[in-house]
């Protein structure tokens, strides 16, 4: 059996920037991916301080619409490959590496930016939550390419959301 594993990490530091691929971050609490302008906590918009997208999701929306689309264009923090049980309920906790974790507040909906990548791109990754995910970080950590990924209905570590 294969685990979850973290195979992209993305941020943008403003409105509409270029994102940066890293291979490694920390993730906390008060500013989500440190460097990302969306991680701050913000009242009425603390839902989607993380976004996670599965790999799998984000190949077969690129094979339906036709044209090669780099992950990072579709403007997620974090892309992982192998979770199998998709899509995740809102309340249940990710974890990444050792210590973070992400409470799943609920899908992450494409937007019209995906059709000026690539036409039809939006719809194709409508269906199942291929879009991804937004989430809420509960518990701070280091997170880096290859650490395991996985969902739990309850947080691993008692932490407070």
């Amino acid at each position: 059996m294969t685990s979850a594993r973290l195979i992209g990490i993305a941020r943008h530091d403003r409105p509409h920037g270029p994102m940066q691929t890293i291979d490694h971050v920390g993730v906390t609490c008060a500013e989500g991916v440190h460097g990302d302008f969306r991680g701050a906590l913000k009242p009425g918009r603390n839902k989607r301080q993380v976004t996670v997208m599965r790999a799998e999701d984000w190949l077969a929306a690129v094979e339906q619409v036709g044209l090669p689309v780099e992950w990072q264009e579709r403007r997620v923090n974090l892309l992982v490959r192998g979770l199998i049980e998709w899509p995740p309920r809102p309340g249940e906790i990710m974890r990444i590496g050792a210590t973070l974790e992400l409470r799943i507040n609920g899908e992450c909906d494409p937007c019209a930016r995906m059709d000026a990548l690539v036409d039809g791109l939006q719809l194709a990754l409508r269906p199942d939550w291929r879009g991804g995910i937004i989430t809420t970080v509960i518990a701070d950590g280091d997170i880096a390419l290859g650490d395991d990924v996985s969902v739990h209905v309850e947080a691993m570590t008692g932490s407070k959301a």
